[in-house]
């Protein structure tokens, strides 16, 4: 008994020694005094008509809700800014990439619809990127994949969903893999052409940017920081090309909100989903709500287009409506905020939304400890649970 005495507060030293530099960054993450929630919404913009039926529901939908201050929910649009002309390319015989705008004449209703959403306050647009793949690399591959050369010779408004996943990537020349890096010029070229083209359709700077399937690297930060972008959402890790397989690989360092990367950009997390065409229903947005504020965490719920559009739209209208309505009921105090608006309070410690006092932080802490992988299994094996439950004891 008096061995094992001995033994635990070692066994405790030993856990908290390994696991001292991620305890250490969840301290100094910025904990939120309210519940705060945003739906972020990928891969709007150029592409088929039937958006902009979408995109005007979801716009009325939200402004039937409003948090305690009256401030209705933000869905924040990651907006591609132009599609594969596919009837040029055909007619330039296939050898010749050409795009169309989301400006264009012939997405006018699309970008009509943005704008409402934009004016009533629904809506922020972010930057996902002037496609949603890298044109070379998606002429190259086809030539060889009967399915990019189908998806070129279909419909006048193609659906980047339609690709292949590793070419959906816009960072990486995925024709072939491991995909390969693209260069330096390249990327700063192509980033400094989709930030002024984003500057020219919405009349603002891109201060936000979301990578394509959270493919980049530090090239690709330096050249959007370059152009004024200064937060990006991340899932809480980075991948910087597709292997073998075609899977997201590479980097895979660990990200926490309020982080900076390259010149200074700030990384806002986003990794829970709210996907209703794969069975995610209300329920699962109230759960992720609560997990993310019981650890003073905003909550960014990923969704994407292709849940609004077809035939899955019905049913995700409709369980966003049933989560709006709860999660104002669970959480009075709950808070609508943009991503930008997020990252600009955590970059000036906003005191109004950012804790600062020492128990509430200290709760958070707690919790967000319980994330950490195989962390929560070893402090029950080593009794270091004890401790910690007293310590939460003293913070409550």
């Amino acid at each position: 008994m008096v061995a094992l005495l001995w033994l635990l507060p070692l066994a405790w030293a030993l856990v908290l020694v390994l696991y001292a530099r991620p305890l250490l960054a969840l301290w100094h993450e910025p904990a939120w005094r309210y519940p705060v929630l945003v739906i972020e919404s990928d891969d709007w913009g150029a592409g088929m008509l039937s958006q902009a039926a979408a995109l005007d529901a979801l716009r009325a939908l939200l402004g039937r809700h409003s948090d305690h201050t009256g401030r209705h929910p933000v869905m924040t649009l990651g907006v591609v800014l132009a599609i594969a002309d596919t009837e040029a390319i055909r007619a330039a015989g296939g050898r010749e990439y050409v795009s169309i705008a989301l400006d264009d004449a012939r997405l006018a209703p699309v970008l009509a619809a943005l704008r409402a959403g934009i004016a009533d306050g629904v809506f922020v647009p972010q930057l996902h990127g002037m496609e949603h793949y890298w044109p070379p690399a998606v002429m190259a591959a086809s030539q060889t994949d009967w399915r990019v050369a189908a998806w070129l010779a279909g419909e006048a408004l193609p659906r980047t969903e339609d690709l292949p996943s590793p070419l959906q990537s816009r960072w990486a020349a995925a024709a072939v893999l491991p995909s390969l890096p693209l260069s330096t010029p390249e990327i700063i070229e192509a980033a400094a052409t989709e930030t002024a083209t984003f500057q020219r359709i919405f009349g603002i700077a891109a201060q936000v940017a979301v990578p394509t399937t959270f493919v980049w690297n530090d090239e690709v930060e330096r050249a959007w920081a370059a152009h004024g972008v200064r937060c990006i959402v991340t899932p809480g890790t980075r991948h910087e090309y597709r292997d073998a397989q075609g899977h997201p690989a590479g980097d895979g360092r660990y990200i926490l909100n309020g982080e900076r990367g390259r010149n200074d950009v700030r990384y806002v997390v986003r990794d829970q989903y709210f996907e209703p065409a794969f069975g995610h229903r209300a329920e699962q947005g109230l759960a992720a709500l609560a997990r993310q504020t019981a650890c003073a965490r905003p909550t960014l719920l990923e969704t994407h287009r292709f849940n609004f559009i077809g035939e899955p739209a019905d049913v995700a209208f409709h369980e966003l409506e049933r989560l709006l309505n709860a999660a104002c009921v669970a959480y009075p105090a709950l808070r609508f905020l943009s991503t930008q608006e997020i990252a600009e309070a955590m970059a000036r410690q906003d005191m109004q939304l950012i804790e600062t006092r020492l128990h509430p932080r200290l709760r958070a802490w707690l919790a967000r400890t319980q994330t950490l992988p195989h962390f929560a299994k070893l402090a029950r094996l080593t009794g270091l649970v004890l401790p910690l439950w007293l310590l939460g004891k003293w913070a409550a």
